[in-house]
């Protein structure tokens, strides 16, 4: 039996990758177990879930969370990366200054689905080889369009003119996973006239996680010192944004073993199953050929 099972929220610090994160919250626990919810680069911090024990097995339902983001886009430089941490591409005095309702109307038009095209600097693979290993070997490659979704956009400084030389203003971005906003910045930027680049990014939120409920190392190792698993968040509550489905005894034992049912209730497309303890069994679909059935997606016990 695992000792630790559950999600915990980290505040993922600058300077390290998820992976390194994974790392050390594998030695601080004692446990192989472990696994981050979707990558954050080593320059940007906030919300990183991470899925201990047996809440591994929701790794790809928390990774599908929306997300919320503040980032500083600065206009005047453009970089192989799309953030501060690249080389530059193309640079150019900013000599336009811009309202506040001009920014906030070129904000609107990102809003709803829109397309991105990933940097080269990232980690979706072309091919079976990750971008930014083309990248690094000074190759280019076709990169495939994707669509995300952009739920809201708010500028967040109160100034009424915006003007200098680099020009910055900071953004919070509530979004689809898969959103780059190194992208997106560079995209307002260009919608504004100008070569821009991402100079700063913190995760604000990861689905129902935001900076408030998360906890640094430092945190986690006082924690543990006192054997308090306060940290962790339960598979349960995790999946609460799911919608319910209780059953009794008999039916729990079947679903625990994976089972296709004959059900006449009228279900979601997707739901998390629990018995009559509140204990989380699995996540059940309805089956995509076969009428008045419903199969599991994910069985935890």
């Amino acid at each position: 039996m695992e000792q630790y099972n559950g999600v915990l929220p980290l505040h993922k610090p600058r300077g390290m990758t998820s992976h390194d994160c994974v790392a050390i919250i594998r030695r601080m626990l004692k446990t192989r177990k472990v696994g981050h919810t979707g990558t954050l680069d080593p320059e940007v911090n906030g919300v990183l879930p991470i899925c201990i024990g047996k809440a591994t097995k929701i790794v790809q339902y928390v990774t599908d969370f929306p997300k919320e983001y503040e980032a500083e886009i600065s206009l005047g430089k453009s970089t192989t990366t799309e953030d501060q941490t690249g080389e530059t591409v193309e640079e150019v005095a900013v000599t336009n200054s811009f309202t506040k309702e001009e920014i906030n109307a070129v904000l609107q038009k990102f809003t709803g689905e829109i397309t991105q095209i990933p940097p080269m600097y990232s980690a979706v693979k072309v091919n079976g080889r990750k971008l930014y290993e083309y990248a690094r070997a000074g190759e280019t490659v076709e990169r495939p369009e994707r669509t995300i979704k952009i739920h809201n956009i708010e500028l967040l400084d109160n100034t009424e003119i915006f003007s200098g030389n680099p020009l910055t203003f900071s953004i919070r971005v509530a979004c689809s996973k898969g959103t780059y906003i190194r992208t997106l910045a560079t995209d307002i930027g260009k919608a504004l006239g100008y070569p821009a680049h991402m100079s700063s990014l913190v995760r604000t939120a990861s689905g129902p996680f935001t900076l408030e409920d998360t906890f640094t190392f430092e945190q986690l190792e006082e924690l543990l010192k006192e054997d308090n698993h306060g940290f962790l968040v339960s598979v349960e509550e995790a999946l609460k944004h799911f919608p319910k489905w209780v059953v009794n005894d008999k039916l729990a034992l079947k679903i625990s073993n994976g089972a296709v049912l004959e059900i006449t209730e009228d279900l979601p497309e997707k739901f998390v199953v629990y018995d009559e303890s509140g204990r989380c069994l699995a996540i059940y679909q309805k089956h995509p050929t076969k009428t008045g059935l419903i199969k599991p997606e994910k069985v935890f016990s």
